[in-house]
C-alpha cells in the first residue's frame, strides 16, 4: 500500500495549486478520500473529503476556493485549490479509509507523507 502526494509548492496570496494523490490501496473505488493539513504549531485539520460515492465536503474555509474529485480509473484524487491565502499555508497530507465490511471490524486507513505548500502574503 502506498500513497503518493504531490503538487505542492511556493505561491503568492491569490494563486492557485493542484495536489493529487496517487494512492496503490485495494478498494480504492470504494474508498472515502480525503485532503488534511498541518499549519506549524497547529493541528491537523480536514480540508476536504470525498467519498466513494462522490459526495464532497469542506471545511469552511476552503469552500468555494478549493475543489476535491477522484479519479478511480488512475486510483488518484485531486485537490484544485483557487485563490490561496497564507493561511492556507501547510502540510497537505492525503487520506484514504476503506470501510470495514463488518461493524466488529476496524476501518483500513492509511496517510500519505505529505506535500508542503506556502503561499506568501
Amino acid at each position: 500500500v502506498q500513497l503518493q502526494a504531490s503538487g505542492g509548492g511556493l505561491v503568492q496570496t491569490g494563486g492557485s495549486l493542484r495536489l493529487s494523490c496517487a494512492a496503490s490501496v485495494p478498494l480504492f473505488s470504494k474508498a472515502d478520500l480525503g485532503w488534511y493539513r498541518q499549519a506549524p504549531g497547529k493541528q491537523r485539520e480536514m480540508v476536504a473529503t470525498i467519498t466513494a460515492r462522490s459526495i464532497t465536503d469542506y471545511v469552511n474555509s476552503v469552500k468555494g476556493r478549493f475543489t476535491i474529485s477522484r479519479d478511480n480509473t488512475k486510483m488518484s484524487f485531486y485537490l484544485q485549490m483557487n485563490g490561496l491565502k497564507p493561511g492556507d499555508t501547510g502540510i497537505y497530507f492525503c487520506n484514504v479509509r476503506i470501510p470495514s465490511p463488518a461493524s466488529s471490524l476496524p476501518d483500513l486507513e492509511y496517510w500519505g507523507q505529505g506535500t508542503l505548500v506556502t503561499v506568501s502574503s
